[in-house]
């Protein structure tokens, strides 16, 4: 048996479950005030539960400010039989939202490193991409980030972090330009160093 320690009932062989709810009442009043804003009405069927599930939905959006993922990388494989070649995580989809507007990011990023003595389980990389992406972002900031934590967390001879992604907010107001991909880089260690290593990784990214 389970006991209510406020009141001290019993309260049967489950315990009470958590509250449907937790979300605070001024996040959903900002968001019943920005659909008045925008000209409708909160009050009216189709808008009533739209705070609560904005809420929600944001909380997710934003999880990655819950995360550290650099801890994805403490966990380490040094018996490779040898191998000393690239290893690259191709076109991993993922989705953020730019800090200007908060308007969707969508995209995929090829994320490759040069071993030095060890590896890192293949999912790990895109762990680290969506806790950075899980964040308001700019897609700049966002490839540095996932770069030098791949850098610092892995000690390799190189990385290179491609990331190609279309953005709402350029697409669905302002100039209204859909379908435009924008592409950004940075190449640290050997793949900013040495053409040649350059050259290969971008090749097996398809660039």
């Amino acid at each position: 048996m389970t006991y209510d320690e406020a009141t001290g009932d019993i309260l049967g062989d489950k315990a009470p479950a958590p509250p449907a709810d937790a979300i605070p009442a001024e996040v959903v009043e900002a968001i019943r005030t920005l659909l008045r804003w925008a000209g409708d009405d909160p009050a009216r069927e189709g808008l009533v539960d739209t705070p609560r599930r904005v809420a929600r939905a944001w909380k997710e959006y934003c999880a990655g400010y819950d995360d550290d993922p650099a801890r994805h990388l403490t966990r380490v494989f040094e018996e490779v039989g040898g191998y000393d070649e690239i290893v690259l995580l191709k076109d991993i989809p993922f989705q953020s939202h730019c800090e200007h507007h908060m308007a969707p990011i969508i995209g995929k990023a090829s994320i490759a490193y040069l071993p030095r003595d060890h590896v890192v389980g293949i999912s790990k990389l895109a762990r680290v991409l969506h806790g950075f992406a899980r964040r308001l972002q700019v897609q700049e900031r966002l490839t540095a980030q996932v770069a030098d934590c791949i850098w610092e967390g892995l000690n390799p001879i190189g990385v290179a972090v491609v990331i190609d992604a279309t953005h709402a907010c350029m697409a669905a107001r302002g100039v209204r330009t859909p379908g435009v991909g924008m592409v950004t880089s940075r190449m640290m260690g050997v793949f900013r160093d040495d053409d040649r290593s350059r050259k290969e990784v971008l090749a097996l990214m398809g660039y």
